[in-house]
Parts: C-alpha cells; structure tokens; sequence
C-alpha cells in the first residue's frame, strides 16, 4: 500500500490543503492516507452527491483544486452532477475512486461497476492507478499518474479529473502499524502560463476596434477579478464602449479609487424585454467582444443570436470556444484581463507614435521626396478612402469613428439609468400584496458587505439578476450555471462556507432546491457563517411565470411539484437557527437579526403564494413594456 499512501503526500506537496470524503471500505487504504496526513484537512460527508458539492464549493473558493475520495460501486456515480458542473465551470477537482481489482468486474461482486473512465466526455482526464505497485517501476508509474492528474486539474482551463485506484484485501493496517509517506516521492508540476498576442495582432485588432461605431463587450459568468475590473473600465472610458454582463459576470464590484465611466451594465434582462424595435435596433452591435461563460439573460442571448454582428471575438485562455451565439469570428486565447490591458497599452504606444510621426511630418525631411506614412497610424483598409490616406483623413475617420462610438453609448447608458430608475420605483411601492420578488430585493439591499452570494438556480438566480446588488456594496457572486442545474445548491454554498469561516456566505434558494439537497448539512462541521435564504412556495413557481408550462392544465399537478413541507424540522435537524417570515413587516424585523455575525448558522423561510408571486411578477412584465414603450 506504500504507492496508495504516497497520494496523499504527493497531494499535500502540489498545495492541495483539503479532501472531503465519504465513509466506505474499499477506499481504506485511501482514507487512512488523507486523514493522517498532517497537512491536508479531511472532512467526511456521507453522501457523495452532496459531497462533492460540497469540494465543488471549497474549490471555488479557494481557487485551487480539493480532493474526493470515495468507495467502489455506484458511489463514484452519485458524484457525476458535481462533476459535471465543474468541468463546465472550469473548477479543478481530483477524484479519487477506490474499485475491485479488475480481475473481479462483472463477476457478480459486491459493490462493482465499471468504473474506469467514469465520467466520461465531463471529466478532463480518467487514469488508471497500477494495482500492483510492487516492482519499482509500477511505483513511479503510480506516482506519475498522480502527478499528471493534478496538473491536469488545474492547468488552464481547469476542471475535474478521475484516478480509479483499485485495491485488494487487506486494505487496513495492523495494530500499531505506521503509515509512512516517503520523503523521496516526487510531485512533479506543470507552471502555469499566460498566453500573449504578437504586436502584429494586437495592432491589426486595435485597428478593427478603431474602424467600428458599435463595439459592445458582454461578460458570462465569470470569478471576480480586480485587475480585470480595472482594465475593463479604463477600456470602456478610452473607446466609450459599453460593457454589459450578468450578475454572475462579477462586475459590479466596486473599484477601489477608479470609478471609471461607464460603469459596466446589468439591466439587459429590462431593456430587452422592451416593445421598442427602434431601440433595440439602436443597441445593435457591429463588432462582439465577449468572455466568460453562460449567461444568465435568454432575452440577451436571443437578442445577440437575432443581432447576427459582422464580426465576433471571444477571449479565454485555452479550451474549444462555444459559439453562442451564431456569429464568432475569432477566438482570442488570453486572459480577459491581459486582452483588455494589452490592446490599452497599444493604444497609448500608437497614441505616441502618432504624435511623433506628425511632428516629422511637419519638418523638413532630410532626403527628399521621402513619404512613407507611419504604420501606426494606419487603419483597416474596407473603411479607407481610396488611394492612400493622408494624415488629414485618417485623422478625420478616427475622429468620425470615435464620434460613432460615443453616439452608440448613449442609448446604452440612457436605457440603463432609465430602467434603474423603473426598478426601484416599482420595487418601492407601498402597496402591494406580500410576494417573493419584493421580499428578494429587500434581502439583497440588506446583504452584508463582502458577502459570499450563492444563488440556486430556478427562480433565485433570476431575480438577483433582474434586480441587482448595491453599488457601494463588495459581494462577490456564485451560481451553478454551468449546468444549471437543481441538485447541488446548498451543498456547494455550504462548501464555500467551510472555506473560508470568515467570510458571510449566503445561499438565496426555492424550496425545490433546497429540500432536493438536505443532506448538504449532513456533516459534523460549524458553519457559523452560513445564511440560507428561502423562497418557499410550496412548489415549482418558476412554472406560473414562464410561458410553455403555465399555460397546460396539467400545470399544478406535473409541473409545479406542489409540496407541503417547512423548513422548520430540516433547520432543528443540523443546528441552524431558524426564522419564518410571511409578511414585509416580518421580514424587516427578521433581516437585521439574522444577518448579524452573533447569530449563527441560520436559515430564513420566506413563505408565499405561488400564483400570487405569479401575478405580481406578470404585473412587473406589464409595467416594464409600459416603461419601455
């Protein structure tokens, strides 16, 4: 067992700090390894699916990979969902799957499946640990293959891998029987690069940014990330482009001390719900530049698949890029924050050149009849006058072209101020029926700073992105949008509790989430920094408000999945200090107590009805086309 127990050591050298495991006995020799390492934290979360979530959190954040660990059989598969989800978000896991030595697959063995590759096109990589590691030579094999999993984790994009190890009785030590972890085992890693454009390119896509009057920048789910948030702005100020991106794109987070303008845009999900074509038509982009992942707004992609741009460049680092929607052109393989900071800084070295080329051109020249234009100044040949151009209407074009530019900001900025104004005049109206929409805004103006904001998917993540975040506010977003789906909400928020104690993490979930993933607090471990916020409306209220769905008279019965239950029992069950609320004045009495830090692990049930939170939300609907008319 000395190559099983050197994974953990090889584990602890590349950084990895935590492991979340799952009680079994065929993964002994594993869980002995992990949890007597004296550098690596070992939590036991009995149900996989649950715990994997629960790594898929951790890893989030704290930016780097965390280790799964669990038995043979269809252990390993409960784990899939996670898995998915984090190969699509770009989150590195390494998953450690005990199995049946192979000789025992489909001989009717207990607790046997076939596990190799079990992740299948959601997972980076699948190895194979050696089951018999004891010629010298199947132990580096070993050791490598351990190597090369978590590099592969973790290099550029990042995601989840599998090593299946298969073991043989007798898995446990005897009495008094040390594990030791060879000091001479090697980690062997992979340094990460930032990949970089040549000044050839970098000026031939400066020049096509020049040569466009409708350059838009929109975001997908992206991590926050101050430098990229500096830059960002400093690029929309210097071609007065608007930027635009969900919630989950992480950009309204404020700047320190560079309050550049325009801020960047979150009310598309308003805007494009207006009637006015004349608009819609004014907001069309000529030239797309998008990066990050999923976006949350279906209005905003529909519009940007019907917009059809000429030309469309997304930016990511490495991997296949999806082409979202129907019109990518290019494929920029940088960091976003490098891209924006790169095309800054050749903008200001042509700036430059510029003025020196015009200063020579106003002197004598030394040999006459010399006139080679500097090559700077130059841009993309389909928007120049014919013949060569002068200095006079390059100038003249750049100028027309910058003009373009402000001209296509305006509606932008107008419609955005416009539909914040509508946002908090409707959301702020004194009359209204108690309703989950209303009761949504007022927690999240009520939101602790540097807040950990996780959104499950259905309706919470859709509010929080109609309705946004204070300003002044530092909340950074979290939401599993990579495959959107239900199953792992609370897990991954109780997972980026564990994290990070010191951090306020709160969970704004619907009760179909929520009650699909209890076992998120089945474990032993305090999170006094969890706030769980619940929508419950005894069922599927997602269903009363999109179209499709509510319009079939099987709707309560086969859509809705009406349900009965409080949170009540669930919330007495793991420790978790409980409130229930049906009213605005209850709510308000409730916010302050159950976000102050004295109060604990709590969760706070919003109780409402479904079709009165349909209506409320279809009155909402009616008054945004009014607005936007």
């Amino acid at each position: 067992m000395q190559a099983v127990h050197n994974i953990a050591e090889i584990c602890a050298r590349h950084g990895i700090t935590d492991v979340v495991l799952s009680p079994g006995s065929r993964s002994a020799p594993l869980t002995l390894a992990f949890a007597r390492h004296p550098d690596l934290r070992v939590r036991v979360v009995t149900d996989e699916r649950a715990a994997a979530f629960i790594a898929l959190g951790m890893a989030q954040a704290q930016r780097r990979a965390v280790v799964l660990v669990c038995t043979s059989g269809t252990a390993g598969l409960n784990y899939a969902p996670a898995v998915a989800e984090a190969y699509f978000q770009h989150i590195p896991l390494v998953v450690f799957t005990a199995d049946r030595p192979p000789e025992w697959i489909d001989q009717l063995d207990g607790q046997t499946i076939r596990q190799h590759n079990l992740y299948g096109a959601h997972a980076k990589g699948a190895f194979e640990f050696p089951v018999d590691t004891t010629h010298a030579h199947a132990k580096w094999h070993a050791a490598r293959i351990v190597n090369e999993a978590i590099n592969l984790a973790q290099v550029g994009p990042a995601g989840p891998v599998q090593v299946n190890v298969p073991l043989r009785e007798p898995f446990y030590p005897k009495q008094g029987e040390e594990i030791r972890y060879e000091q001479e085992v090697k980690a062997t890693r992979e340094l990460p690069t930032r990949p970089q454009l040549s000044a050839a390119v970098l000026r031939e896509l400066l020049d096509a940014i020049r040569s466009a009057g409708r350059v838009l920048v929109v975001a997908g789910q992206h991590p926050a990330d101050a430098e990229l948030l500096v830059v960002l702005r400093q690029f929309a100020a210097t071609f007065q482009v608007p930027v635009v991106g969900d919630l989950i794109a992480n950009l309204h987070l404020p700047v320190s001390g560079k309050e550049q303008s325009p801020r960047p845009f979150g009310r598309q999900d308003l805007l494009m719900a207006t009637p006015d074509q004349q608009l819609k038509e004014a907001l069309k982009p000529e030239l797309l530049i998008t990066f990050g992942q999923s976006l949350i707004s279906k209005a905003l992609k529909l519009y940007l698949r019907n917009a059809q741009p000429a030309q469309h460049w997304h930016v990511q680092p490495a991997g296949a890029a999806a082409d979202t929607f129907q019109s990518l052109t290019k494929v920029v393989p940088m960091e976003p924050a490098d891209f924006f900071a790169s095309l800054l800084v050749e903008e200001a070295r042509s700036a430059e050149t510029s003025t020196e080329a015009a200063e020579a051109l106003d002197a004598p020249l030394a040999l006459p009849g010399h006139t080679a234009a500097p090559d700077a100044t130059r841009v993309a040949t389909p928007l120049l006058p014919t013949g060569s151009p002068t200095r006079s209407s390059n100038g003249q074009l750049q100028q027309a072209l910058s003009s373009a530019r402000a001209e296509y900001l305006k509606p932008w900025l107008a419609a955005e101020n416009r539909a914040t104004d509508f946002l908090q005049a409707f959301m702020q109206q004194p009359t209204q029926p108690f309703n989950e929409f209303t009761a949504i805004y007022r927690c999240l103006q009520a939101l602790p700073d540097r807040t950990a904001l996780h959104l499950a998917n259905s309706m919470a993540v859709r509010y929080a992105n109609i309705l946004g975040l204070p300003s002044e506010l530092h909340i950074e977003v979290f939401a599993n949008r990579g495959t959107s789906g239900i199953d792992g909400c609370n897990s991954t928020a109780v997972g980026a509790a564990l994290a990070d104690p010191e951090r306020p993490v709160v969970l704004l979930t619907g009760d179909v989430a929520f009650f699909y993933d209890r076992n998120a607090f089945w474990h032993n471990y305090p999170t006094p920094n969890l706030r769980v916020v619940l929508l419950n409306n005894h069922g599927g209220g997602i269903f009363r408000i999109i179209d499709g769905p509510r319009q079939q008279p099987e709707l309560d019965e086969f859509f809705e999945t009406r349900q009965t239950l409080t949170a009540e029992n669930t919330a007495r069950d793991f420790g978790l200090r409980y409130f229930e609320v049906s009213s605005f004045a209850e709510l308000e009495s409730a916010l302050p107590v159950f976000f102050a830090l004295e109060t604990g692990a709590a969760l706070l049930e919003i109780t409402t009805d479904s079709k009165t939170n349909a209506e409320f939300f279809e009155q909402y609907r009616a008054a945004v086309k009014v607005a936007f008319a």
